[in-house]
C-alpha cells in the first residue's frame, strides 16, 4: 500500500512536554499540539512526529512506557488523541508516533505481574533474564546510561537486562507471544488512522545478550520483516528506525524496498564527529567541516538506489545546532539559514525539531541542581567520582547535555515565551528576540527559510530524485555539491565558518537560476560569513 509519500515530505518533531500547554500545569499536552495546526500547516510540513504521549513514569521522559494504549493523564485524553489525528488531517499533515519497543517501564503491568507471580506469570518470558548471585553479573555488558545493564531481583534469584536505565528492562524479542502483543498494540493505532512510526532504538531489539551482541543481532532484520508483513506494512505510512550503531551498508538492509522493513533509519554518524574517537560524547573536540562534508556525501552516494535517507540537525536528544556547529550569537540567523539550505537540498527525508525554523538555541546551567536529563545527571555523577572538575562536566553538559532541546518552545516575547500561563516543567529561555511571533512578522527570518525549502522540495523534482556528487571548491571551509537530473544541475555551496571565504569552481553560474540565498543573490569568489545558497546552472 505505500506511495512513498514520505520521500517529498518534510516531517516536524514536537516534543509534547515542551510545546504548548493548555491547562497551566507547566506540561505541554496533546490540546496544545492541536492548538498549533495552523502554525504547523502554514510553515509547510506533510507530517508531524511526537515523541512518547502514552502512559509513563518518566523516569525517561515517556520512552519508559508503563500502558502503549493508554495517553498519559499529564499530556490528556485519548479523546485528545483522536481529536489531535483528525485536526491534523484536515489540514493536510499526518500524525506519526514514537513507539519504544526495544523495553517498556518496569511499571508496565507485564513487568508488575511478573514481580508478583515470579516465573509463572504469563509474561515472565517477556523479558530477558539470566541466574546469577547479587555479587556477580551474567557479564560485563554496561547500560547505554552508565553502569551495569544487568539488576538483580532477589525474590527470584535472577538478573533481568536493560540497555537503558534500570527502570526500562528490556523485551525479549525471541519470544513469539511478546512479538505478537506488540503487532495487536501497534495496529491499534494504525486502525486510528496515524501517519507512521518513529521507532525508538529499534537496532537493539534483535539483541543476543549473551554474546555481548546489543546492536544489529542475528535476528534484527527477520523480526523487522515480520513487524512489516504484520502491521505497517498494509497501510499506507512512514516508518524512521533509530539505528545508532547504522552503516551504510546496515541502512540499505533497513530501507531498501523490497526487503519490506522500514521508509528510512535515522544514523548518527555525522553527529558523532564532535566527539573525542573512541571516547564518549561529553568528550568534546571541535567539528573539521570537510570531515562532516565527507560523512554526509557517503551517506547521499551509498544509499542513492538502494535506500532512503533521513536529513536532519536536531531531535529530543541533540543539542541545538546553531549553538552547536553554527553562531548563536551575531550570526544566529545567517549560520541557521545556512545549515537549513546546506540540509534540504539533498536526498532524503528532512526532520525539523520544534524551534528549529525559529532559530532556538542552546540554554545553559551553572549547576547540576538545573538539569533534568537522566543521561546528563548519571555522566554528572560518575564522572564527579573520577574527579573530573565541575566545570569540565557542566561545559560538556552546556554543549551536549539532552535538556538542550527540551526547554520550552518560544512563541512570543511575553513571560514563558507564551508556553504555559503556570510554571513550566523546565525554564523557557529569554524570548524578547527568539519568538515564533516576531518570525512571522520578519519576511527575513529564518521561519521563512525553511518555509521556502519546503516549498522547493514539492515543486522541484531534482531534490527528491537527482543523483549527487561532491563539487571542489578549493577550500576546507566552503562546501559544495551538485544534484543532477536531465540535463539539469543544481548547486548548492555554504560557507561553514564565521569569516570571509574565497572559493573557486570548475563551472560557471553566473548565469544560473537562484532558487535560495542568505544574503544577497549575487555570484563572485568570496562567501561571506555563513554564507550558503542553491542555484540552477543555466
Amino acid at each position: 500500500m505505500e506511495t512513498n509519500w514520505w520521500k517529498k515530505a518534510v516531517i516536524y518533531q514536537v516534543y509534547p512536554r515542551s510545546f504548548q500547554d493548555t491547562n497551566a500545569d507547566g506540561i505541554g499536552d496533546l490540546k496544545g499540539i492541536t492548538q498549533r495546526l495552523d502554525y504547523l500547516a502554514f510553515l509547510g510540513i506533510d507530517a508531524l512526529w511526537l515523541s512518547p504521549v502514552y502512559e509513563s513514569p518518566n523516569d525517561d521522559n515517556g520512552y519508559d512506557i508503563s500502558d502503549y494504549q493508554k495517553i498519559g493523564a499529564e499530556f490528556g485524553t485519548m479523546a485528545d488523541m483522536d481529536q489531535l489525528i483528525a485536526e491534523a488531517k484536515r489540514h493536510g499533515i499526518r500524525i506519526m508516533m514514537d513507539l519504544v519497543v526495544n523495553h517498556t517501564s518496569d511499571e508496565h503491568p507485564w513487568f508488575q505481574d511478573m514481580l508478583q507471580k515470579g516465573k509463572a506469570s504469563t509474561f515472565y518470558d517477556y523479558y530477558i533474564w539470566r541466574d546469577g548471585t547479587e555479587s556477580q553479573p551474567p557479564n560485563e555488558l554496561q547500560s547505554n546510561l552508565g553502569g551495569s545493564a544487568w539488576t538483580y531481583l532477589p525474590q527470584l534469584g535472577q538478573y533481568y537486562f536493560h540497555l537503558h536505565s534500570k527502570k526500562q528492562p528490556d523485551l525479549n524479542w525471541e519470544n513469539p507471544q511478546l512479538r505478537q502483543a506488540i503487532w495487536t498494540m501497534m495496529n491499534f493505532w494504525l486502525e486510528k488512522g496515524i501517519g507512521g512510526f518513529r521507532l525508538d532504538v529499534i537496532d537493539l531489539i534483535g539483541k543476543v545478550p549473551d554474546e555481548k551482541i546489543t546492536k544489529n543481532g542475528p535476528k534484527l532484520h527477520e523480526y523487522l520483516q515480520e513487524m512489516q508483513q504484520a502491521t505497517f506494512g498494509n497501510y499506507d505510512v512512514v516508518t524512521v528506525g533509530e539505528t545508532w550503531g547504522a552503516t551504510p551498508e546496515v541502512a540499505k538492509l533497513y530501507s531498501k524496498q523490497e526487503r519490506h522493513e522500514l521508509s528510512m533509519v535515522f544514523q548518527f554518524e555525522h553527529i558523532n564527529l564532535d566527539k573525542q574517537s573512541g571516547k564518549r560524547k561529553w568528550d568534546l573536540k571541535s567539528l573539521d567541516p570537510q570531515e562532516l562534508h565527507q560523512v554526509f556525501s557517503k551517506w547521499q552516494q551509498a544509499l542513492a538506489g538502494q535506500g532512503w535517507n533521513s536529513l536532519f540537525w536536531n531531535n529530543h536528544d541533540l543539542p541545538r545546532i546553531i549553538s552547536r556547529w553554527g553562531n548563536d550569537q551575531e550570526y544566529r540567523v545567517k549560520s541557521g539559514k545556512m545549515l537549513a539550505i546546506y540540509l534540504h537540498f539533498m536526498q532524503g527525508t528532512p526532520y525539523i525539531y520544534q524551534g528549529e525554523e525559529i532559530g532556538m538555541i542552546n540554554y545553559p546551567v551553572s549547576d547540576i541542581s538545573e538539569i533534568d536529563d537522566i543521561e546528563s545527571r548519571r555522566m554528572y555523577h560518575e564522572r564527579s567520582q573520577q574527579g573530573y572538575s565541575k566545570e569540565e562536566m557542566l561545559r560538556s553538559i552546556n554543549a551536549k547535555g539532552r535538556d538542550n532541546a527540551r526547554h520550552p518552545m518560544q512563541w512570543d516575547a511575553t513571560k514563558n515565551a507564551g508556553f504555559t500561563t503556570g510554571t513550566p516543567w523546565l525554564p523557557v529561555a529569554d524570548s524578547k528576540e527568539v519568538n515564533v511571533e516576531a518570525a512571522l512578522a520578519d519576511h527575513d527570518s529564518l521561519f521563512y527559510t525553511y518555509q521556502t525549502l519546503i516549498r522547493l522540495r514539492k515543486e522541484r523534482s531534482i531534490i527528491i530524485d537527482g543523483s549527487y556528487e561532491i563539487v571542489e571548491t578549493g577550500n576546507p571551509f566552503v562546501l559544495a555539491y551538485k544534484r543532477l537530473l536531465v540535463g539539469e544541475e543544481l548547486y548548492v555551496i555554504v560557507n561553514f565558518s564565521a569569516e570571509t571565504q574565497t572559493y573557486q569552481l570548475a563551472t560557471d553560474l553566473s548565469a544560473g537560476e537562484w532558487l535560495i540565498s542568505n544574503y544577497q543573490q549575487q555570484l563572485s569568489q568570496q562567501l561571506l560569513p555563513y554564507e550558503g545558497f542553491a542555484i540552477i546552472k543555466q
